[in-house]
């Protein structure tokens, strides 16, 4: 006997949902403007640092711009095409800006330094390279406490340490800006420091350094985004911490005598797909007895379908 869900629900948190778009939406703009600073800063101190900041920057904005339209995509609702609606399109637009920090956020910061060791030059106009260094700390210190924010009241809901949340949310767009921002904030300490050094001792070599230093520093965060879009997109399991709660509900009930197996995925931010074997003690009004454990499990906002099949 099988009992499926009769309507999927696409997600809820409307506030959480603001909260997301929000936090990209700061992100973008506080990236665009630190590009441009960085870009002009990066011509007239020619310093290889400053010039790998530059693509960090852009790629950076570039990616956000691929978290909105993840964002935007994902809250179409299910149709017969995708049943389950299309919330993971955000898992597959944060893959692709994964990818842009691999390519052009940390290769090009590489090669850069490499060009750096191989043709230096002369550190220019240090002064404007380290103004605009402390002013884009300011700016990136403002997306990432906005992320952090956001994603510190997620872990306080759901009674998760930050760690813990970083690694299983449902949603991998803010987690995405908060990497993105704290290998930001750690970036401009390397180019602030390779700069000065370059200019004081005279050797090219610590700007080729500190623009390496930021390129594999970009393609370690790269790979932490990427391993876990591809978790997502591929149902994951969802961790204990949101399952055990389901299994401790399903075992409350008087008539179920052994739960089976129990399968939870994520089909999108906070959308929870739940499969449940479970073998029944009595055959006295079966159809009911599931169609009220479905409905008390639906309550729960995370859970958007329920299948319960009987053995």
């Amino acid at each position: 006997m099988e009992n499926s869900a009769d309507n999927g629900r696409t997600g809820n948190g409307s506030d959480k949902e603001k909260g997301s778009t929000w936090t990209v939406l700061v992100a973008v703009a506080a990236n665009l403007a630190i590009a441009i600073a960085k870009i002009v800063a990066g011509f007239l101190t020619g310093s290889a640092s400053m010039w790998a900041e530059a693509a960090h920057s852009v790629a950076d904005t570039g990616n956000e711009v691929l978290l909105l339209v993840g964002l935007k995509k994902s809250r179409k609702g299910p149709d017969e095409k995708h049943p389950f609606g299309y919330g993971q399109e955000r898992y597959f637009w944060t893959f692709l800006a994964a990818l842009g920090i691999f390519l052009v956020g940390g290769v090009l910061s590489i090669g850069e330094g490499v060009r750096s060791l191989l043709a230096p030059e002369p550190v220019e106009s240090l002064w404007v390279g380290v103004g605009v260094l402390v002013v884009a700390a300011g700016f990136e210190s403002f997306s990432w406490y906005t992320a952090h924010k956001q994603l510190r009241e997620e872990a306080r809901e759901q009674g998760r340490s930050m760690r813990h949340h970083l690694r299983h949310a449902s949603d991998p767009s803010v987690t995405t800006v908060f990497l993105e921002d704290t290998a930001a904030l750690a970036g401009l300490a390397i180019a602030l420091a390779a700069l000065v050094l370059h200019a004081t001792t005279g050797w090219a070599g610590w700007d080729a350094v500190g623009s390496m230093t930021i390129g594999l520093l970009l393609i370690g965060v790269a790979f932490l985004l990427a391993r876990r879009s591809k978790g997502l997109l591929l149902d994951e399991s969802a961790p204990a911490d949101v399952l055990d709660p389901i299994r401790e509900r399903v075992r409350d009930e008087e008539w179920v005598a052994e739960i089976k197996d129990l399968h939870g995925v994520w089909v999108g931010p906070s959308q929870l797909l739940v499969n449940l074997w479970v073998t029944p003690k009595t055959d006295d009004d079966l159809v009911g007895r599931v169609t009220r454990l479905r409905r008390a499990l639906l309550e729960d906002e995370s859970v958007t379908q329920v299948t319960v099949t009987l053995e």
